[in-house]
């Protein structure tokens, strides 16, 4: 746990992967709050009513131009989400997946891992900030049709748990967000049981406005996931989530 409550109003947030989805979602309960936030991703035109700046996280120039334009506008900042993701499916007997595996890795690992160092040193400079990660539920219990993005959600957790022990005693915290299937850019589709975008933010807000807030947020729809090894329901679940395979081709 923290040691205080986040401030969700009167902060300058930077949400990498914010032009759709969750991102988006999130950004705009932050400008509710009162806060001043800029969307960043590769499609900006798709956003409206947001400040927004162009970044490509598998692009390292990209990312250090961006930084520059959002801290030249706002050296104030003082929250970096970090949420750019893909999510691919792969036929593990077919060698050619490694393409998606690639891909996988440099959005949702590399990405991430790029995004905080550039900002980084300058939360340091400051003495206080936030970092927000974003990992998923299938990072702690896998969707085997999604094999690498699985992979890269569960690297993405224990990268966050390590750059917390980095940045304790700096000012900075660091918080991983943990969603479930969420109702949004065609989970919906996957799986009709996916949360809807308001009841998920609902409980989000709720806990990062906790005293203290959690380390990891944690909705209720996410637990069953993240605590399967825990609760002894990891082999049944994954057992059910691995009938998806049968939609492979020559499955």
């Amino acid at each position: 746990m923290k040691e205080a409550l986040m401030n969700v109003s009167a902060r300058t947030v930077l949400i990498v992967g914010g032009t759709t989805g969750i991102g988006r979602a999130l950004a705009q309960r932050f400008v509710d709050a009162g806060s001043t936030v800029v969307v960043g991703g590769r499609n900006t035109d798709q956003v409206e009513g947001l400040e927004t700046v162009r970044v490509d996280v598998t692009d390292p120039a990209s990312i250090l131009t961006a930084r520059d334009e959002v801290l030249s506008k706002h050296p104030e900042l003082d929250v970096v989400v970090t949420m750019s993701g893909v999510m691919l499916t792969e036929d593990l007997r077919d060698p050619g997946h490694i393409t998606q595996a690639e891909t996988t890795i440099a959005v949702n690992l590399l990405g991430t891992i790029r995004v905080i160092d550039a900002f980084t040193p300058h939360l340091l400079g400051r003495g206080t900030g936030d970092i927000i990660t974003v990992s998923s539920g299938i990072g702690f219990l896998p969707f085997p049709l999604m094999a690498t993005y699985g992979a890269s959600k569960a690297a993405v957790h224990s990268y966050t748990e390590s750059l917390r022990s980095h940045l304790a005693g700096t000012g900075i915290t660091v918080t991983e967000l943990v969603p479930p299937a969420v109702a949004n850019a065609g989970q919906e589709k996957l799986n009709p049981n996916a949360l809807p975008m308001g009841d998920f933010l609902d409980e989000v807000l709720g806990q990062l406005t906790q005293n203290p807030t959690p380390n990891e947020l944690v909705v209720e729809r996410a637990k069953a996931l993240r605590w399967a090894e825990h609760d002894d329901t990891y082999a049944e679940l994954l057992a059910a989530r691995s009938q998806a395979l049968s939609n492979l081709p020559g499955r």
